[in-house]
């Protein structure tokens, strides 16, 4: 018997937000119009990290007239990591990307993610620093100590994938659930996620991106705090590499298998 096709694969995109009324917006229309123009069924989840401004105002006015579009207050405690983790334990679709508020990712990249996604493997990593990839109005001190902590992680884990610590990127559902429990708070999240995927056996295609600074408002990170809980997180899976003996990799039946074909005489649901 011939596999048989099932519906569109649905995309959710995780957004923390966190005083971004004069980005958020911007980043939502995008999205909005790139995936219903290449006709992808979408949910863009907005988490508010505690905001004082009008952020949630703002996507509540665009959820209004999108079913699409919803928006979640994360009540507390505060932080990037808890904000995304807040996110992936309430999306709703077949995968899912995690985007910045404050426009710097293309929304272009987005449709690449979703056809990697669909087609090609169980999660998609972009870099900005590969041929086609590219950063406009990049710190310059954020940039050089990007460069050396992506170095660090490249020889400790063997791997020649050098973006690790950009936080856009996307997964499979199942992947997240295969990554749980995520412990990170903060923005080290960015690394927890995507090492844990490798190293439970997920198979990942890197493609290249485009990242532009943001035009207003000011970023949340700070390097002078976030230093030690990235290495923390990066020395906590790799340990689980070294150690574990694989006890949290992927079943060995757990193949990736392109979304619209299933094993014969089966059928995948379109949901969770």
């Amino acid at each position: 018997m011939s596999a048989r096709r099932v519906s569109a694969m649905r995309l959710s995109v995780v957004i923390p937000a966190r005083n971004e009324e004069a980005n958020i917006g911007a980043t939502v229309d995008g999205l909005r119009s790139t995936l219903t123009s290449a006709g992808i069924p979408y949910e863009l989840l907005v988490v508010d990290d505690g905001s004082t401004d009008a952020t949630v105002a703002t996507v509540e006015a665009r959820a209004a007239d999108d079913p699409g579009v919803r928006v979640v207050r994360n009540p507390g405690p505060h932080g990037f990591g808890r904000a995304v983790r807040f996110g992936l334990d309430r999306f709703t679709g077949d995968a899912v990307v995690i985007a910045m508020a404050d426009a710097s990712d293309d929304p272009e990249d987005v449709l690449t993610y979703y056809r990697v996604l669909r087609d090609e493997a169980d999660c998609a990593f972009g870099s900005r620093f590969i041929a086609g990839g590219a950063t406009f109005g990049y710190p310059r001190v954020k940039l050089v100590v990007n460069r050396l902590a992506n170095l660090f992680i490249r020889i400790l884990f063997g791997m020649r994938y050098n973006d690790t610590t950009n936080a856009f990127k996307g997964y499979r559902a199942k992947v997240v659930r295969g990554c749980e429990p995520l412990l990170s708070p903060h923005f080290n999240l960015t690394v927890e996620l995507p090492l844990k995927a490798i190293v439970r056996g997920y198979g990942y295609r890197v493609v290249p991106i485009r990242w532009r600074n943001r035009k207003a408002g000011v970023s949340q990170l700070r390097l002078e705090e976030q230093g030690s809980r990235y290495l923390f997180i990066v020395l906590y899976v790799w340990l689980e590499r070294l150690l574990t003996r694989g006890d949290y990799r992927r079943a060995a039946d757990d193949r990736f298998e392109p979304w619209g074909r299933v094993e014969p005489g089966s059928l995948r649901s379109s949901g969770r």
